[in-house]
């Protein structure tokens, strides 16, 4: 690999934009915001829409189970991994209502990780997509 490359991982979703799912930066992956969609479709895990597209209900723990295996997915292909993750921004479109079951979530997924990553959590009005979640992550990869 060069100093500076790209990664497009097989697993994740495809970007929604012109945009990879990472970059490499010397021993620094910075990942592309993440959400919780499935590769290859337009199934989002726990969202169910209505005809115009729009949100009628959704389950922000599976949501949050999906935008960590994407994550992964993204870390793994690109030679890194969980436990090399130094700082994530977490985006959710329901705070008050969503960020209990995130936390649970977070805290049962970085239980074995010696050191956490740093993260920050805010509450926004919408994302691209129609999910309620979507992670900006930052990892060590390599020596």
């Amino acid at each position: 690999m060069s100093n500076s490359d790209r990664v497009d991982s097989q697993k994740a979703p495809e970007p929604v934009g012109l945009y990879p799912h990472a970059r490499r930066v010397g021993n620094l992956l910075f990942l592309s915001g993440v959400g919780p969609r499935e590769r290859g479709s337009k199934k989002i895990p726990g969202v169910e829409l209505d005809a115009q597209g729009n949100i009628v209900s959704y389950d922000i723990e599976t949501q949050t189970h999906s935008v960590f295996r994407n994550v992964r997915y993204i870390l793994e292909e690109a030679g890194s991994s969980w436990d090399r993750l130094v700082d994530v921004t977490v985006y959710l479109t329901d705070m008050k209502k969503d960020f209990p079951t995130y936390n649970r979530l977070w805290a049962e997924y970085f239980k074995d990780v010696p050191t956490p990553p740093c993260r920050t959590t805010l509450g926004i009005t919408a994302l691209p997509t129609p999910i309620a979640i979507e992670l900006k992550c930052l990892a060590t990869i390599g020596d």
